[in-house]
């Protein structure tokens, strides 16, 4: 029979299992894939090491969780500038002789992480060693329809066709060739973009 304490302890198995996903995904995107270890997650968690084999069978599952909890939160980040999209157009921000700009702007944002130029050097580090580990290749490959359907929305709020899977290419090209010769990736990848919106 249940008691009173089941529903208290399963929040509490939740926020455990929670905290060890968000760990594993933090030291994936800090440190890359390899330096997700048993130890090292249930340190950065502050949880038991013990409840990370509880919850998780094994690395290889620790991995596709922790691949899918940054993939929805890729879809979160572009959720975002959809919403900034829309404030643009609303101020007549996306009409004038400037409408070209901050679209490329808006798309830019959209698909470069957020922070500094440490932040999209590990976030492009990262993916490329993504697919050495098949288990995070196939969290990142189910979950892109997450992220095609928030640029989809992105592109209709711009008012353009879309176009999602070349301007990624671009963004992700630019900030590769920018990171390598020491330039400002969001400079170029915005300058890039609005070469291909230009009529």
């Amino acid at each position: 029979m249940p008691t009173q304490n089941a529903p208290r302890r399963q929040a509490r198995g939740r926020r455990r299992h929670d905290a060890i996903v968000r760990a594993a995904a933090d030291i994936m995107l800090s440190e890359g894939a390899a330096a997700v270890t048993h130890r090292h997650v249930a340190a950065v968690a502050d949880v038991p090491l013990a409840a990370t084999t509880y919850y998780f069978s094994g690395i290889t599952d620790l991995l596709a969780a922790a691949g899918a909890l940054i993939v929805e939160g890729w879809g979160a980040h572009v959720e975002e500038q959809v919403e900034v999209a829309r404030a643009a157009e609303t101020a007549g921000r996306l009409d004038g002789v400037e409408a070209d700009l901050r679209r490329a702007e808006i798309l830019t944002d959209a698909i470069l992480p957020a922070g500094d130029r440490n932040a999209v050097r590990g976030f492009y580090e990262h993916l490329v060693g993504a697919g050495r580990v098949p288990e995070l290749a196939q969290a990142y490959a189910d979950g892109r329809v997450v992220l095609d359907d928030a640029l989809a929305e992105l592109f209709t709020v711009l008012g353009l066709a879309d176009r999602s899977h070349l301007l990624v290419a671009i963004v992700d090209g630019a900030a590769v060739s920018a990171l390598a010769e020491g330039r400002d990736a969001r400079e170029l990848a915005v300058r890039l973009i609005q070469q291909v919106l230009a009529p």
